[in-house]
């Protein structure tokens, strides 16, 4: 039988701009990445460029 890595500790996750809902502007920038739930139990927080205000937001983890 082939051993088979288990993925049990990575999920995808959405990240999603935090300072869109403040400047009016229409449109949601949101990232989709994976994290490992064991080492990083928090909400994953990471500055990523948002297209629709030209420049780099924080983007936070949503549920």
């Amino acid at each position: 039988m082939a051993n088979k890595k288990a993925k049990g500790n990575r999920v995808q996750v959405i990240l999603e701009c935090t300072e869109q809902k403040q400047s009016g502007v229409p449109g949601i920038s949101r990232y989709i990445t994976t994290k490992n739930k064991k080492n990083t139990t928090t909400r994953l927080e990471l500055m990523k460029y948002n297209p629709y205000l030209r420049k780099m937001t924080l983007h936070r983890e949503t549920k």
